[in-house]
């Protein structure tokens, strides 16, 4: 699915933050969840950091709905990404829902606040891995791209129908 919205209104089992591998969480997609979920979602991460970037670890959601935020960095401390991260940092996040036995998720577009990372090819390379990770899948039916702005939402888009269409 590809939604334009508020990643923490998503009725899923889990919601990902686009997070730096310390787990401290900011503005964005960090700062909405954060505000909605409780301090308890981001003392839980930074407990659990650092992790490596590119991975992902689980928390509580705190005063969320959702059984779990999962906390995909997508970027070290110099809050910058890049098309191999975003790559890998989407595909530990879709691995670690699975591992969890979860049915759902919804992920930001990782890398395109503060990474500065384009949109564009940030859709691509996302729509690619949640594609390549469906074939292998072994509990997550549905996977929610629940996009900040009608810009970002019709890029996805764009994206689905390019990758789907080869």
């Amino acid at each position: 699915e590809i939604v334009e919205g508020d990643i923490t209104e998503a009725d899923t089992d889990a919601i990902v933050n686009a997070a730096n591998n310390h787990l401290w969480m900011g503005a964005g997609v960090a700062g909405a969840i954060k505000r909605a979920g409780g301090p308890e979602v981001e003392r839980e991460a930074v407990a659990k950091g650092p992790i490596s970037v590119g991975s992902a670890v689980e928390t509580t959601a705190g005063d969320l709905p959702h059984k779990y935020v999962i906390h995909g960095a997508v970027m070290g401390q110099d809050l910058r990404t890049d098309e191999s991260l975003i790559a890998q940092t989407t595909k530990s996040c879709l691995e670690l829902a699975d591992k969890l036995t979860l049915e759902s998720i919804a992920l930001p577009a990782f890398g395109t606040g503060v990474g500065g990372f384009a949109v564009d090819d940030c859709a691509t390379i996302m729509v690619r891995e949640v594609v390549d990770f469906a074939t292998r899948a072994q509990h997550v039916r549905r996977v929610a791209l629940v996009l900040f702005g009608p810009g970002a939402c019709m890029a996805f888009k764009r994206a689905a129908t390019a990758v789907l269409d080869n």
